[in-house]
């Protein structure tokens, strides 16, 4: 029996990821691996309180520091009330989105910087580092166009402009270069179940 895992999904507005990451645990739950599905900013109550006031209301409506300050706040009680209790339990975690989104949104997009942005890591993530992430590969412009046309009700940072989002693409992009070890680069394109089989061919080796 393998040892629990921790996966997490990331990526631009509008990349598939969440349709994607809950395609990965019906098909791990299907190979009978107990498997937990979250998602940041959320995933716990306290997290999800913490989301209503992050993804709604004006583009400008936070800085980037308080940001990140707030997504640091919701992420420690995911990860005490969700994440490590259910890896310690033995279940398996995959989380759309965690604390890369940070290190993109808010420190290079946002421009709160990498130094902010770390120390608060290893504050309250620590040793406990995905140990694999996926990140999901697409034009901005697609992205973005994908995302406003869903008529989602969270559209705070849709709403901050293609120069925001060109920086997420590079910012990304950025991580899955310094972290090989951790990141695998999904492209993003096709079909979902071509991109399925993308995700898969990452994560089997895993189980």
């Amino acid at each position: 029996m393998t040892r629990a895992r921790f996966i997490t999904f990331e990526g631009g507005e509008g990349t598939g990821k969440s349709t994607q990451a809950a395609r990965l645990v019906e098909r791990l739950s299907a190979h009978g691996i107990d498997v937990v599905r979250t998602r940041e900013p959320g995933g716990s109550p306290g997290g999800e309180a913490i989301r209503d006031l992050v993804v709604s209301g004006t583009a400008d409506r936070w800085s980037a520091r308080t940001e990140a300050l707030l997504m640091y706040a919701a992420r420690s009680d995911h990860l005490e009330r969700t994440i490590i209790p259910a890896l310690d339990a033995g279940r398996w975690v995959v989380s759309d989105r965690f604390a890369d989104s940070s290190r993109v949104y808010q420190g290079t997009a946002g421009g709160a910087g990498a130094a902010l942005i770390e120390t608060l890591d290893v504050a309250v993530v620590g040793e406990r580092q995905p140990d694999l992430t996926l990140i999901f590969d697409l034009p901005f412009e697609l992205g973005l166009e994908r995302a406003m046309g869903r008529g989602a009700a969270e559209t705070r940072f849709e709403s901050k402009g293609a120069a925001f989002h060109a920086l997420l693409r590079d910012g990304f992009r950025a991580v899955a270069a310094a972290h090989p070890d951790r990141c695998r680069l999904i492209d993003a394109s096709g079909d979902p179940e071509t991109v399925e089989a993308r995700v898969w061919a990452a994560v089997e080796p895993l189980t």
